[in-house]
């Protein structure tokens, strides 16, 4: 639930955050900075993204909360992302209002083909933005204004959608939902066509697994391996084993936050 100091309206973005085959580099950065936040300010929305959210929880709960909880979401369905359609099939399981934007070069999905959408020039040139995001805007004022009406395939079917409680997300849940994003990882590097999706990174001779219960033995400035990312220094390390939190800077894949209990860490020592 959101504060009830504030009244600030909220709006979620969905869409891709890392770098895309095909997209230059921090495109869909871009994306956000020209197009999208304009679009929600002039609406009345506060925008926040993923990357925006920065707790001592779960990456993966805190996401979740905030695609229920939020008065508004945005999903950029470019590319055809599969961690932004898992978020957004989320946000539409509890019948929550959503506006829909994609590049003119991406084709249309057909599960949500029926919901209208606002088509953007990916190349972000400047005579084609103001237009787009004063679209946006408009459409994004439109949905809300008309929220209690179908805003996904389950209302369409007469399904009933899921009802948000107050009740504690329990350990077993958490683990879910982070072996859910996990998956969801995996899925994109499937569909990347490139073998340079599938990188990974050779072990030093002699570095052992970290298990479960040494993971509290980890030290903040300690190296660190790992297949998927290479090596990397330890920078920040909260929660309690096993459910430790870790900020890694990585030599080649800079920085990450990794939920340890699945980050498969390899070392030479565990120190002290």
């Amino acid at each position: 639930m959101k504060d009830s100091a504030t009244t600030e309206k909220i709006c979620f973005v969905i869409m891709p955050i890392s770098d895309i085959d095909n997209y230059p580099t921090d495109h869909f950065g871009r994306v956000y900075e020209y197009l999208i936040k304009p679009a929600c300010i002039i609406a009345g929305f506060s925008p926040i993204r993923a990357d925006d959210v920065k707790t001592t929880n779960y990456i993966a709960l805190d996401i979740v909360k905030k695609i229920i909880n939020a008065d508004m979401a945005i999903c950029d369905i470019s590319s055809r992302n599969p961690n932004v359609l898992y978020e957004v099939g989320i946000r539409q399981a509890f019948n929550l209002p959503v506006t829909f934007i994609k590049d003119i070069s991406t084709e249309r999905i057909f599960d949500i083909s029926g919901f209208r959408e606002v088509q953007y020039d990916e190349s972000l040139r400047i005579d084609t933005i103001k237009k787009s995001v004063e679209e946006i805007a408009e459409m994004m004022i439109n949905t809300y204004e008309n929220k209690n009406e179908i805003n996904s395939l389950v209302s369409l079917l007469g399904i009933d959608s899921a009802k948000v409680s107050n009740t504690i997300i329990s350990s077993d849940t958490s683990i879910i939902l982070q072996t859910l994003e996990n998956i969801g990882y995996r899925i994109s590097n499937l569909e990347k066509k490139d073998d340079s999706a599938m990188k990974t990174y050779s072990i030093p001779v002699g570095s052992k697994l970290v298990k479960i219960d040494q993971l509290s033995s980890l030290k903040v400035g300690q190296v660190v391996n790992a297949v998927r990312f290479g090596k990397g220094i330890i920078k920040k390390l909260e929660g309690d084993s096993p459910d430790i939190k870790a900020t890694i800077e990585f030599d080649i894949e800079g920085s990450k936050q990794l939920l340890l209990r699945f980050a498969k860490l390899y070392t030479l020592e565990l120190g002290d």
